[in-house]
């Protein structure tokens, strides 16, 4: 086994754990709570509820520490590179699956991470969100290429 693997997965499993209890201790998993937060025209009657932003401005933190960090290292703890998307440019393709996640999220007010920790608890009709969302996925990866895929489209 690849000395680099347990120390790598343990990070992974902690992370999983503090993001799960993240996700209910915070409510993102009540799609009420994110539908008031996403509705910022109930700003003027009092109904918005800001809340959730404290849930982001942390991560925004960390992650921002984490970045700065990292630039002054060769590779991470736990791996030999740092791996980074080929792609970082806004385009259509970004344009248009931003607006499709943010018109599906808005909708439900389910985000698909929150919605896998959902399965926890099975909530009513989950399932017709996940099945649907698993769809979805598959039909965008089969109209838009990713990973190797995309690579492949691209250089043609």
């Amino acid at each position: 086994m690849n000395a680099l693997k347990l120390p790598y997965l343990a990070t992974s499993a902690l992370s999983g754990l503090l993001f799960g209890a993240g996700l209910y201790v915070s409510q993102m998993v009540d799609p009420l709570k994110v539908l008031r937060f996403l509705d910022i025209t109930a700003i003027t009657t009092g109904g918005w509820d800001p809340s959730l932003a404290f849930v982001i401005v942390p991560a925004i933190a960390v992650m921002f520490i984490a970045v700065r960090l990292g630039k002054s290292r060769a590779a991470p703890l736990f791996d030999r590179a740092f791996h980074q998307s080929a792609y970082n440019r806004i385009d259509g393709r970004l344009i248009g699956g931003a607006a499709l996640f943010g018109i599906g999220w808005g909708m439900s007010g389910i985000c698909p991470g929150p919605a896998i920790s959902l399965i926890a608890f099975l909530p009513d009709d989950l399932w017709i969100f996940l099945v649907t969302m698993f769809i979805g996925s598959y039909a965008g990866s089969l109209l838009v290429p990713s990973g190797h895929a995309r690579h492949l489209a691209d250089a043609r």
